[in-house]
């Protein structure tokens, strides 16, 4: 009896060791798009540099409700650089920084003609909008697909006037200091080829109320925004085909709700896109997103986005 106890707890140790070290080899044949999700913090020393432009071009737009109208073709590039590093031992901790580049077309231009970074105030408008300190952080060891970044942006362009004349100049960016903190939470199943990712975002827009901009020195348009909540909530559905490729659907619904500027929105956006790991360190992604619905004066156009990452 105790020659079959001895065999049995020692076939017991062997398998549980075989299963751990299988369990160990699944992980590392993963992928970064598989293991490091939005919600997937880095470990100390680590670095994550992603590259992501995106093209939104519109020929139509609501009016004050949710009725379509025609308008001339406006075109907004895109260049977001965000940059993360690990800073805590228990991978628990991401601290790093973002800024934006911003091209914008409007009166019919074609919508490649962003990637001329013009800038005569009237059709086109193009610059260094924004700069961004942030930290990202796990804040739950018992739930490690949950997370969440805070980041604030700074706008670091400045009003555009006309020479001697009052000052309304083509949209740019926003013209407010924001707060934005992004929850994430994703899960994955069906044996690690289906993946669900979920994103909360709450923006607060703080700066000067458009009612009280002075309409001969600054740029009215840009502080539509102004002391208000952007609140977009999206969901992701991912597929994993291989473990070095993943395609995916999404929605999002998004709400600028007021907050003293007399102004509010929202949109409700689908998509679909699809990311490929090309080698060790760098992936690529790509994707389309379509506004289907709009209210007071929102777009509905199309957003061509293709990005590049780095994880080291």
């Amino acid at each position: 009896m105790k020659k079959i106890i001895t065999l049995l707890v020692f076939i017991a140790i062997a398998y549980n060791g075989f299963s751990q070290e299988d369990s160990e080899n699944k992980d590392a044949q993963k992928s970064n798009i598989q293991t490091y999700t939005p919600s997937k913090l880095l470990k100390k020393g680590q670095w994550d540099i992603k590259f992501f432009n995106s093209i939104y071009t519109q020929t139509e737009s609501t009016d004050e409700g949710s009725t379509s109208v025609k308008i001339p073709r406006e075109t907004f590039f895109t260049n977001t650089t965000e940059i993360y590093t690990g800073v805590s031992e228990n991978s628990r901790i991401n601290v790093g920084f973002i800024f934006q580049v911003r091209s914008n077309t409007f009166g019919g231009a074609g919508a490649l003609d962003v990637f001329k970074f013009k800038n005569d105030l009237v059709n086109s408008r193009s610059g260094l909008t924004t700069i961004a300190p942030s930290i990202r952080v796990q804040p739950f060891v018992s739930l490690p697909t949950f997370s969440f970044t805070t980041s604030i942006y700074f706008p670091v362009f400045k009003d555009e006037a006309f020479p001697g004349e009052f000052n309304d100049p083509s949209y740019l960016d926003k013209r407010s200091t924001f707060w934005e903190t992004k929850f994430f939470y994703d899960n994955t199943f069906g044996g690690g080829k289906w993946q669900i990712f979920t994103e909360a975002d709450f923006g607060f827009n703080f700066g000067e109320k458009r009612p009280e901009a002075d309409f001969n020195t600054s740029n009215v348009n840009e502080r539509f925004a102004n002391n208000s909540l952007f609140m977009p909530l999206s969901a992701f559905l991912s597929y994993f085909p291989s473990s070095k490729s993943t395609i995916f659907i999404n929605a999002q619904q998004a709400f600028l709700i007021d907050l003293g500027n007399d102004f509010s929105q929202n949109y409700t956006q689908l998509g679909f896109g699809g990311k490929y790991q090309v080698t060790k360190v760098l992936n690529v992604e790509a994707s389309f997103g379509k506004f289907v619905r709009g209210h007071s004066f929102q777009g509905l156009g199309q957003t061509f986005s293709l990005g590049l990452r780095a994880l080291f």
